[in-house]
């Protein structure tokens, strides 16, 4: 059975394809996500893009020292009045981040990119829409002390799986994509491939 590695440190993703049964092992590729960002944004490249760029940079920098193994690089981006949103750095941030949300439709673009012998075999993006509600003050105050450092893990400040799913009005797309990897596909694939079970 071919080796499947996890380009991600991600728990989301990890917990993920745990749950769905995939036997696979971690591998996080260190990366300057930032710096990558940056330069697809100022070469203006739209959110997509930048999404499949750094999952395809994750994944081939593990490729690269297992390249035997089927890798996987995944990344998401979230995107609000064409502004392109990172994870907060800090509890201040994050709030500040929830409140330029609040009241708008954001978009969440999650790709997965996929690596065999340091090249690229397969790749699927996906998008979702989101609709925070108009909270008040004292929710998102206690929503941040309530949840602290958790809401570092993403670029939105939230887990919809969780507390978070109180910040939305609306959501249209599909679930796993909000969390950060398009699962559904990535199995059909690993499915074609021989990784798991038809």
């Amino acid at each position: 059975m071919e080796t499947v590695v996890l380009a991600s440190g991600s728990e989301t993703r990890k917990s993920m394809l745990l749950a769905a049964g995939l036997s696979f092992e971690v591998l996080p590729a260190v990366v300057d996500e930032d710096e990558i960002k940056a330069a697809l944004q100022a070469e203006g490249s739209d959110a997509a893009f930048i999404a499949e760029s750094l999952a395809e940079h994750k994944a081939r920098v593990v490729s690269r020292k297992l390249p035997s193994a089927l890798v996987i690089g995944a990344d998401q981006i979230l995107e609000c009045d064409n502004k392109i949103y990172s994870k907060p750095l800090d509890l201040m941030a994050a709030q500040q981040q929830l409140r330029m949300l609040r009241g708008k439709d954001h978009g969440l673009i999650s790709s997965v990119v996929l690596f065999r012998n340091g090249q690229r075999v397969w790749h699927n993006t996906d998008s979702a829409l989101l609709r925070m509600r108009e909270f008040s003050d004292d929710f998102l105050d206690n929503y941040v002390t309530d949840l602290g450092d958790d809401l570092l893990q993403g670029p939105g400040c939230y887990k919809v799986e969780g507390r978070g799913i109180q910040l939305f009005s609306k959501i249209t797309g599909d679930h796993f994509t909000i969390l950060g990897l398009p699962l559904l596909a990535l199995l059909d694939y690993l499915r074609l491939q021989g990784v798991v079970a038809k």
